[in-house]
């Protein structure tokens, strides 16, 4: 495990050593790194190593890893579009983040049904929330209007004959 964590440390460090030679030696060809503008971008790239190392060897380390990096992305299109405000709203899809950590550790891992059903039920009660909480604060368009239908067919899987739990025969 050492071993791996190694290699990876030092893989990164020969990648971003070459990134910032060829910008030494080729300034037209450096990009915008305003550090006031690019910050989540380091966030980011914390949980991109997480992930990374859930896939050399420790699964269960997909599932912070999918929460920074997640985070780290929203913050980065909040930071350059100057949207704090949706922030009310956007906080729902970190559940569906750990959806995904939850997924992908069980493809890396040993629980992969299991891990596929609690994932998939996150990202949609994630999806679910980031429509209702959307279209009530900011509107998402036209559907502004129509959140309650969210509330209604929510309620409506939630009445499904699979969702209820079989009541024994004794307590009848």
């Amino acid at each position: 495990m050492h071993k791996r964590s190694s290699i990876i440390i030092g893989t990164i460090l020969i990648l971003v050593g070459l990134l910032f030679l060829v910008i030494q030696l080729f300034p037209g060809l450096a990009f915008n790194l305003d550090i006031g503008r690019q910050w989540p971008l380091i966030i980011v790239s914390v949980g991109v190593l997480l992930i990374l190392s859930a896939v050399l060897g420790s699964p269960a380390l997909a599932i912070p890893g999918s929460i920074v990096s997640g985070i780290g992305s929203i913050l980065y299109v909040q930071n350059l579009t100057n949207t704090w405000e949706s922030w009310a709203y956007i906080w729902t899809l970190i559940p569906g983040f750990v959806g995904i950590g939850l997924i992908l550790a069980g493809l890396l891992g040993h629980r992969r049904r299991a891990s596929w059903r609690e994932g998939s039920r996150l990202l949609l009660i994630s999806a679910v929330m980031f429509f209702i909480f959307g279209a009530f604060f900011n509107g998402l368009g036209g559907l502004g209007r129509y959140w309650p239908i969210a509330l209604i067919g929510l309620g409506l899987w939630m009445m499904l004959p699979r969702r209820r739990q079989q009541i024994p025969k004794e307590k009848l």
